[in-house]
């Protein structure tokens, strides 16, 4: 099934990984040896045939030398003088996941110390393997359940639970209940 590849008249994930990818001059052979993935894959994220993981977005932006929140697309519909100080809702700036997880990005992409993102996350989604990037996170359970890896610990948290790691220890999460899960994320600095 083909993922629409525009989402309020701007482009997708796809579209801005490949525009990315050409700039800098890179064929999709070498960004899958340096991110670990295969270029079928990659190519199938780039014509918007698939979502990709987690874990295969970090390592793509990784080797395109950005960050995840470079991805993050949406309306950019915002007054001059609420610019890098409100997201408003229908503003949100998201990025979809394989298995229906959505991020959406609620602060301004200026923001130079924290971001927060508001993460839904279907019954039974999961990040698949475990990842890694720059900073500190904590997390907080608005709605359902959240099983957390973070090195070998493992923890199950239900709504109005919260916790804090270095994300710099390999981390991975599913969403163990039948009801979709909410969690909001604080990541500082900005390095997601």
């Amino acid at each position: 099934m083909r993922v629409e590849s525009e989402l309020n008249g701007h482009p997708i994930l796809g579209d801005r990984i490949r525009g990315l990818r050409k700039r800098r001059k890179m064929t999709l052979s070498a960004l899958a040896e340096q991110s670990r993935l295969s270029p079928g894959y990659i190519s199938q994220i780039e014509r918007s045939l698939a979502y990709p993981s987690i874990p295969a977005l970090v390592n793509i932006a990784a080797s395109l030398g950005v960050t995840v929140q470079w991805f993050f697309s949406g309306s950019l519909d915002v007054p001059a003088e609420e610019r890098e100080y409100v997201v408003r809702a229908r503003n949100r700036l998201k990025i979809e996941y394989e298995k229906g997880i959505v991020d959406e990005l609620l602060t301004p992409k200026m923001s130079a110390q924290v971001e927060m993102i508001y993460s839904r996350m279907p019954p039974g989604s999961e990040s698949r393997e475990a990842y890694s990037h720059e900073g500190d996170e904590v997390g907080f359970v608005l709605a359902g359940e959240l099983e957390i890896w973070v090195g070998e610990k493992h923890f199950h948290l239900a709504t109005g639970d919260s916790c804090s790691f270095s994300s710099r220890e390999p981390h991975r999460y599913r969403n163990p209940g039948t009801v979709e899960a909410i969690v909001l994320w604080a990541i500082s600095p900005p390095a997601f």
